[in-house]
């Protein structure tokens, strides 16, 4: 068990530029607009963006014509939705739950142990539940958003499926989940921007009656206070604010007194309190890098604002954020780190045996647990590879019985997925840059079509598991190169900081690197190379087609960024509180704007002459739909064709399973086309 509290060191904008597909291995852990919701005062549908760009279904299915070949798997095998996942149980452990699809769909169902038959407790119809969890042994709490706008609400249901609620019925609002009162049955404590766009503020919630208590102010844009924390009693006495490129922690002893200032430091450096100590109540259990490279695990005092004693944990090689501890027992118990595969550091020698009786009988396979009951005897267990996105089992601890309950995706053999290697390469300033090569199942290797694949964030990590979007990719002769380039979260300060204001530029080099290493292995044929990115991974493809125009022979641009101008103007109002620090990581538009201009591929457009293919969600929050409106228009103004893709239903990604499978189609099109690959199935 952990609880989590989100200083500004790892503050929301961080993560979320992140662009995930439908990936299982995300390990547990949106609603449509219809067209009639979206009208102007005559009636006449109002679209976002430029509905004269986007390229006609009858062109979009020409291109997905390119791809059609006898292959083991379609499309919709690696995208489908899951029959069963997403398991949890009930705190008494006499129930589990899972999501399963209802007319295409991802809800909510409820099975008691022992029993059969599951119990559909929603009838979502829109899009899939983003989020669920059990709020007491009776009921269930979900979010949803509207159409990708990200504005989640909170809703509730009882494991009967009786007494739905909407619990926060606010427009253009979004919750945070701040804790979950696991000993308090019908409450919760959220944070909700209703006040003020910008600005969230806690609220004790009554999750039957919808009953809502403000319990603490948060109404000064200038030091917006951006994350709050509780107790192991359910008491809010811990804060962070943020005043320009600066943070600081807030502390009380008791929610009577006002918070008072712990500790300020620059944005690049902090204190990350992670949960209180079970029996000092001013010491904090805390990842930090106040000091060092690395985040390390430690103690600290609130009270005096220092460590106590030595850390408990630390990597040489990467960050360690993550702390575990069982509640029933008042112990630690794990912690979590990843390197090129994610490790574990037990802390506790009971959880370190269950692990142990775990790695017995699924031992081939990484395994997590998910999900337990109040007692802490009952297990909802997760496993996964790089070639199979594994099952779910339910392990009783009291009798050793291990129960599989479903496989993820029985329709595959993970004998015919391919292999996703760790690899490292320097860069051409001397760093190491870590990532993961998956080559197609093909008997020569060499000499191969190759998509790179730069992720999101950018402030994020490629990891190892299963990737639908690589193993597809695989299975049509591809090789795929993931790069955890520099900012690449996880591998200390200095490669994080090292990324600061070099958006186009040594961020960009790091993935040109890449390239040329593929190409020096005799992996990748030269002349077929293509690029393609999500969000970030989204603008570094645009900038690879802008700045290296020989290098790649097409690219696909999804949801990317175009022009870091309009970029910074349309971000969503709860950014607002970390501009300042955007302007360190990115660029301020007006101090920096020639460098920002120069790396802005929008503005750049006569450079490119890769074929380019366009992906984008009409109502995305975080990259708004100009942003590939701009460079679509650009280039036919040139006379250059773009293939363009938008859904109205969708926003940062497609969510419904509909939208998914017409992208990666039209996807894997457009690449046969132009890059030819060898295997014909």
């Amino acid at each position: 068990m952990m609880k989590n509290f989100y200083p500004i060191v790892t503050f929301l904008f961080i993560c979320s530029l992140l662009f995930s597909c439908n990936n299982e291995t995300n390990m547990e852990n949106n609603e449509s607009t219809t067209l009639s919701e979206m009208t102007d005062d005559n009636q006449k549908p109002t679209l976002p963006g430029d509905p004269s760009l986007p390229t006609s279904s009858e062109d979009l299915l020409k291109l997905i014509d390119e791809s059609k070949g006898d292959f083991k798997y379609s499309v919709e095998d690696f995208f489908r939705n899951p029959e069963k996942s997403r398991y949890k149980l009930s705190p008494d452990g006499t129930h589990f739950s899972f999501v399963g699809p209802y007319e295409r769909r991802q809800n909510i169902f409820v099975q008691k142990i022992g029993e059969e038959k599951a119990l559909r407790i929603t009838s979502e119809t829109e899009r899939d539940i983003a989020g669920y969890f059990w709020a007491n042994d009776n009921r269930i709490l979900f979010i949803k958003d509207n159409g990708g706008d990200e504005n989640f609400q909170l809703y509730a249901v009882d494991k009967d499926g009786s007494n739905a609620k909407d619990l926060t019925p606010f427009e253009d609002v979004r919750i945070q989940l701040i804790d979950q009162l696991d000993d308090i049955d019908d409450e919760i404590i959220i944070g909700m921007n209703k006040n003020n766009k910008q600005l969230f503020e806690p609220y004790r919630l009554n999750t039957t009656t919808g009953d809502l208590r403000q319990l603490a102010e948060n109404n000064n844009p200038a030091e917006p206070i951006d994350s709050w924390m509780t107790d192991h009693d359910g008491k809010l006495r811990i804060a962070s604010k943020v005043i320009g490129t600066n943070t600081t922690l807030l502390y009380r002893e008791n929610e009577d007194q006002p918070f008072k200032e712990v500790l300020t430091t620059n944005f690049r450096e902090g204190v990350s309190p992670l949960f209180f100590d079970f029996d000092n109540g001013n010491y904090v259990y805390a990842s930090s890098n106040l000091n060092r490279d690395k985040n390390v695990i430690i103690k600290f005092d609130m009270s005096t604002g220092k460590e106590v004693g030595e850390p408990i944990f630390a990597h040489d090689e990467v960050d360690v954020t993550s702390l575990n501890f069982s509640k029933k027992r008042k112990v630690l118990t794990s912690i979590f780190y990843n390197t090129a595969r994610r490790n574990w550091h037990f802390l506790d020698e009971e959880r370190a045996d269950i692990q142990k009786r775990l790695e017995k009988d699924l031992g081939a396979y990484e395994i997590f647990i998910i999900s337990m009951n109040k007692d802490e005897n009952k297990f909802m267990v997760r496993t996964y590879s790089d070639r199979s996105l594994g099952a779910y089992y339910f392990y009783d601890r009291k009798t050793d019985a291990l129960e599989k309950l479903v496989e993820v995706s029985p329709w595959f053999d993970e004998i015919d997925m391919a292999e996703m290697k760790p690899v490292q390469y320097k860069s051409r300033d001397g760093l190491t840059i870590n990532g993961y090569l998956t080559l197609p199942k093909v008997t020569n290797q060499k000499n191969l079509p190759v998509v790179i694949n730069p992720h999101g964030g950018p402030w994020h990590r490629d990891s190892w598991g299963f990737n639908p979007e690589i193993q597809l990719l695989a299975s049509r002769g591809y090789a795929v190169l993931q790069m955890n380039f520099r900012g690449s979260i996880g591998y200390g300060r200095d490669f994080w900081e090292k990324s600061f204001r070099q958006w186009g530029r040594t961020m960009q080099d790091d993935i040109t690197d890449g390239v040329e290493w593929l190409v020096n292995q005799g992996i990748a044929d030269p002349e077929r190379i293509a690029i393609y990115g999500g969000s970030y991974g989204g603008y570094a493809t645009l900038a690879g087609v802008t700045f290296t125009p020989d290098l790649y022979a097409c690219a696909v641009d999804y949801v990317g960024v175009s022009n870091l101008f309009t970029f910074m103007k349309t971000i969503p109002p709860y950014w607002k509180p970390y501009l300042e620090m955007m302007y360190e990581m990115v660029g301020d538009p007006e101090a920096d704007s020639l460098e920002m201009a120069a790396a802005s591929p929008a503005l750049h457009t006569d450079k490119i002459k890769t074929p380019l293919f366009v992906i984008q969600g009409a109502n995305d929050p975080r990259v708004n739909i100009d942003e590939s409106d701009q460079i679509v228009k650009s280039l036919r103004s040139r006379g250059v064709e773009v293939p363009y893709m938008v859904k109205y239903d969708e926003g940062h990604g497609f969510h419904n399973e509909e939208n998914r499978f017409e992208s990666y189609k039209a996807m894997v099109g457009f690449f046969a086309k132009h890059l030819k690959p060898d295997l014909k199935g």
